[in-house]
């Protein structure tokens, strides 16, 4: 038994703890916005935060998350950057297929959280793990750039 915090809730679970913590977000809790892409921690489809961290689900351990907060992108937008960059999504009709936009999302709140003005390079940066199939990289960055202004506005 592995007891964890999940978008603000105590859960214990009953896994191994080398079971991908994607796969027990998923199919123990059935928290299914978090995505599967590779499962090689390459594309970011299946970005969640770990103590407000970044990290691929798809590699990482349960055991890693042991006594950790995570946060979904079913639990984002109970923070203030997260209901803003969802919101900027939305404005910037960010999604076209949407299967990697949790994990993209997940990513941009984690920058914005840390850095609410990020220059072009640093977005740039903190983004360069997630993949895009659709190629909605410009409406990403857009949406990136209005949260911060929104964020900044707010302050």
């Amino acid at each position: 038994m592995i007891s964890l915090s999940v978008n603000g809730q105590p859960v214990t679970v009953e896994a191994e703890t080398d079971t991908p913590l994607l796969w027990v977000l998923r199919e123990e809790l059935g928290l299914t916005g978090t995505k599967f892409g590779c499962g090689m921690a390459l594309c970011g489809a299946c970005t969640v935060h770990l103590d407000g961290q970044p990290v691929r689900s798809c590699s990482t351990p349960l055991a890693d998350a042991a006594g950790k907060r995570v946060t979904t992108i079913e639990g984002i937008g109970a923070s203030t950057v997260g209901k803003v960059v969802q919101q900027a999504w939305l404005k910037q009709d960010v999604p076209q297929c949407g299967y990697c936009q949790s994990g993209q999302i997940m990513s941009a709140c984690a920058l914005l959280a840390g850095n609410k003005a990020p220059k072009e390079a640093q977005i740039n940066e903190a983004m360069s793990g997630n993949l895009c199939r659709c190629g909605t990289y410009n409406q990403i960055k857009a949406a990136i750039q209005g949260a911060s202004a929104e964020l900044v506005k707010g302050a």
